[in-house]
């Protein structure tokens, strides 16, 4: 029977502070790991952090990362390629410090190219390791889910299929927690400026809002933003506005704007709440988008043509690619991928979800029906209190040795 949270502060009275090993490769990872940080210290106060991660997490730390995402954030074969030498080096000094600190616990999230290669080492030094945002091994890699069994404590859900999924493909226990964005969504809309306080600190004229919002890599913007704007050109009504991304220079979205384009810098949310439609970039802002009820087109061009699209097909294992589609297994909302997304294709899903039009209280039901499946739980809270249970237990029997 799980103890409740008063035994664990009793136990961590008598004990040595705990150690914990955070890897987040990426600016999402570093939202939820730092709602988890903090969600650990409510438990276990002299928790001390050692974590490769962003500011978020640094903030709920209180020390900076050994390595920052910004760092890390390399995606697709080819842009390893180009940054392999980098890559090797985050790999050897993340080792490095697990070496030196041998924390109680190494905490993942997500970003399983690097990660599970630090879980493997990790479970080599007998660290006990938890994933806190299954890999999407539902999707495609589904290989990666040996070492996972092999390498991993306890993995923790935040998508209620992952569940069967690994149970019913892999014979393999996962705990689903909930997810976090549901908790960090309703938190961050308490924190909003008015309508009026946004527009005037980015210094927008009073237009109706269509966000762009092309994704926190630059291949990502390069290949999507130009697009986006494009298809929002279709709309004079409606004013286009980029949310830009950490560590992206602001005179890199130049190139794929039209002068006079506005950009919001750190205030991708805000930009989402207050925008009458947006299209966004596959990723978790689909599913903060769809949380904050804004009506949306998910684009994903990556080159174009029609054979990657074909690729992409035999590869994926699921119907969908967006959050809120796969969430509720069903097309909440327009997924214009690869060939698909072109201006003319994206402009036409648009304009069915911008107020007044036929697709856009559709999408809003389908997003109700998608939060009732993802029901309610304070993910990081409920995940951090296993992790500290479980290690405090572990750490008492072996003091007690």
């Amino acid at each position: 029977r799980s103890r409740g949270l008063g035994d664990v502060y009793k136990r961590q009275s008598t004990t040595t502070a705990m150690k914990y090993f955070l890897s987040a490769g990426e600016a999402s990872g570093d939202i939820h790991a730092a709602e988890l940080i903090a969600a650990i210290k409510r438990i276990d106060p002299k928790a001390d952090f050692i974590f490769l991660g962003g500011d978020l997490m640094a903030r709920e730390a209180g020390n900076a990362p050994f390595i920052h995402y910004r760092e890390m954030a390399y995606m697709g074969f080819s842009e390893v390629l180009r940054h392999l030498p980098q890559v090797l080096s985050n790999l050897r000094r993340a080792k490095e410090q697990l070496k030196a600190e041998r924390p109680d616990a190494l905490i993942l999230v997500d970003y399983p190219s690097f990660n599970l290669k630090l879980a493997r080492y990790a479970h080599d030094m007998g660290v006990k390791v938890y994933y806190y945002i299954s890999p999407k091994v539902w999707a495609w890699k589904e290989h990666r889910v040996r070492d996972i069994k092999r390498y991993v404590d306890r993995v923790f859900a935040i998508f209620p299929f992952e569940v069967g999924f690994y149970k019913s493909r892999h014979d393999y226990d996962v705990t689903y927690v909930g997810n976090p964005s549901v908790e960090e969504v309703a938190h961050r809309k308490t924190n909003l400026p008015s309508r009026e306080e946004f527009l005037k600190r980015h210094n927008l004229p009073d237009r109706p809002i269509i966000a762009l919002v092309p994704g926190s890599r630059r291949s990502e913007i390069k290949n999507n933003l130009s697009v986006m704007q494009a298809a929002a050109d279709m709309y004079p009504d409606y004013m286009p506005v980029v949310a830009s991304a950490p560590g992206i220079d602001l005179s890199y979205y130049g190139y794929y704007i039209d002068p006079g384009t506005p950009i919001v810098n750190n205030a991708t949310f805000d930009l989402m709440h207050f925008a009458e439609a947006a299209l966004v970039t596959s990723g978790t802002a689909t599913l903060e988008c769809a949380l904050l009820n804004t009506p949306q087109v998910v684009c994903y061009r990556a080159n174009g043509v029609k054979l990657s699209y074909k690729i992409m097909e035999k590869i994926l294992k699921v119907p969908y690619v967006s959050l809120p589609n796969l969430i509720a297994d069903a097309p909440i909302v327009p997924e214009m991928l690869v060939h698909l997304c072109t201006p003319k294709l994206v402009g036409r899903e648009l304009g069915n979800i911008l107020p007044g039009r036929p697709g856009h209280d559709n999408q809003l039901e389908g997003y109700r029906r998608m939060r009732e499946i993802l029901g309610n739980s304070d993910a990081a809270q409920r995940t951090a209190r296993i992790i500290v249970e479980e290690n405090s237990l572990e750490k008492k029997e072996s003091e007690r040795k």
